[in-house]
């Protein structure tokens, strides 16, 4: 890759994607963002913004037309209308990074099902490099319970004993970026999770303890969050999600040291997660 690659950045203006695009600037490349609204685009003046949309190969195809290498966060919950998106990003770039998911229970390896699983062998039969940047749970999940947060002291969950090693975004752009400048990561599938596994029931206490508040967690019933989750996501990802955390009562995720690894810096706890976010749980942190 050359010193100054030019590298097309996907979702640029979403939680990750924004912090890749900053990480990329600071490493010298030449950064282009895939973007629906140029008007509204936060982004830096120093990105060059194309706009187009994920789910239209023939936008995706002009917007990596001269690329090095591209960062892919496909959204939602299906593969459906990834295969010529794929494509179409493969067709032009040498290099692939993809923000996957990582199965994480007992010795379990490689990607979780669904659309992670099956975007990454869409990938995997296209032509040049990709890296797998397998994610743990995001962090920044937990802000769904904010409002709660603000309005009281108590959480409402579902399986609040679940054991979650969460990820803070800004490890996983760090190791995104990297894999994006750095041709040694090519081929590899790093995991990245945060650097201990906590129980909902910690997660709560550790934002009451940033915000300087006692907090404390109501177990929601099962039918009650399939509901509401069906809603959101449809019936069978709500469905396979409370199965997983479910799981996780008695098999808590495991942790890795990919992050450091990769990075030459170790995770970020959740603890200075909640500390970068807490103005959104209602309060400054200290």
């Amino acid at each position: 890759m050359t010193s100054h690659p030019v590298v097309l950045v996907t979702g640029a203006t979403g939680r990750v994607g924004r912090l890749v695009v900053t990480g990329l600037l600071r490493g010298g490349a030449h950064v282009r963002a895939l973007v629906r609204s140029p008007q509204a685009s936060p982004l830096p003046p120093q990105v060059e913004i194309t706009q187009g949309d994920l789910h239209d190969a023939a936008t995706v195809t002009k917007a990596a037309d001269g690329a090095d290498a591209a960062f892919l966060l496909w959204p939602g919950f299906s593969a459906a209308g990834a295969a010529p998106v794929v494509e179409a990003l493969t067709g032009q770039v040498r290099h692939l990074v993809y923000l996957s998911a990582a199965r994480l229970q007992r010795d379990e390896h490689g990607p979780m099902p669904g659309v992670w699983s099956d975007i990454e062998e869409l990938i995997d039969r296209t032509p040049g490099t990709r890296t797998f940047v397998r994610s743990g749970g995001f962090a920044a999940n937990t802000l769904e319970w904010a409002e709660q947060i603000r309005a009281g002291d108590v959480v409402t969950m579902p399986f609040p004993d679940a054991g979650r090693s969460l990820v803070h975004e800004q490890d996983l752009a760090d190791v995104a970026v990297r894999a994006l400048l750095d041709p040694r990561h090519a081929g590899r599938a790093p995991v990245a999770t945060g650097p201990q596994t906590l129980t909902c029931h910690d997660q709560v206490r550790i934002i009451g303890e940033v915000l300087g508040r006692p907090l404390r967690v109501r177990a929601q019933p099962a039918e009650q969050a399939r509901e509401e989750l069906t809603r959101w996501m449809g019936a069978l990802v709500a469905e396979q999600s409370l199965a997983y955390w479910s799981g996780l009562v008695d098999e808590p995720e495991r942790v890795t040291t990919d992050i450091e690894q990769v990075t030459g810096h170790p995770a970020r706890s959740y603890a200075a997660w909640v500390r970068d976010h807490a103005s959104t749980f209602g309060a400054a942190s200290s």
